[in-house]
């Protein structure tokens, strides 16, 4: 109900007022100096510890201080914001999953202490899983702490400079930054179906095989 008020009354401003342009959103932003980029990073740092929707947070990015400096925040946001989810993960639930007998959570755990970088890295570039769920899941595995941040900020890079890019070149859709974003955002779209599709399939065959019935050994 709250958010319904809310959507009303930011609708009835807008039609006295008009709507506003970039230059003069970036005006107002630039007069509020440094304390406008660093309560944008600390709000969008907590759009990355729940489910919402943090590509919003990218696109106002650039809206609010351009490419460079939108670029700035929301790589530093997502890389706060993936250490908190992890570090939490990690302090409060490490323990207990290490005395889960589940094989399909060792085997998680084996892989993602091998080559868990770009593991991360491709589950950050394709988000088939939902950005704090993987920051959580990460915690609970033997991941080094560093492979586990350098694969959140590489994965997270492309779609976070095409999202910021979409919102600085917002006023000028026939762009060629703003055209290369939405394509690349268009790339990423259907590779991260094409992976989700891919991942249900092998948990299918996954479930499958492990529920299949053992054959009794020959008898010498």
């Amino acid at each position: 109900m709250l958010l319904v008020t809310l959507v009303i009354a930011g609708s009835a401003v807008l039609l006295v007022t008009g709507w506003p342009t970039v230059e003069g959103v970036r005006a107002t932003t630039a007069a509020a100096g440094w304390a406008a980029p660093v309560l944008f990073t600390l709000l969008f740092v907590g759009f990355t510890l729940v489910p919402a929707p943090a590509t919003v947070m990218g696109i106002a990015a650039g809206v609010l201080f351009g490419l460079p400096v939108g670029l700035a925040t929301t790589m530093t946001a997502v890389a706060v914001g993936s250490l908190i989810g992890f570090v939490l993960s990690r302090t409060l639930g490490r323990e207990v999953v290490a005395g889960i007998g589940s094989a399909r959570i060792h085997r998680l755990d084996a892989r993602l202490r091998r080559g868990g970088l770009w593991a991360v890295a491709g589950g950050r570039l394709l988000p088939v899983i939902p950005f704090p769920v993987l920051s959580y899941a990460c915690g609970l595995t033997a991941i080094r702490l560093r492979d586990y941040l350098a694969g959140s900020v590489l994965g997270v890079l492309p779609s976070a400079v095409a999202f910021v890019t979409i919102g600085a070149y917002g006023g000028d859709p026939g762009s060629v930054p703003f055209l290369v974003a939405v394509a690349g955002l268009v790339v990423l779209t259907v590779a991260a179906l094409v992976a989700s599709r891919t991942r249900r399939r092998a948990g299918r065959t996954a479930r499958r095989t492990e529920t299949a019935p053992v054959p009794p050994a020959p008898v010498a």
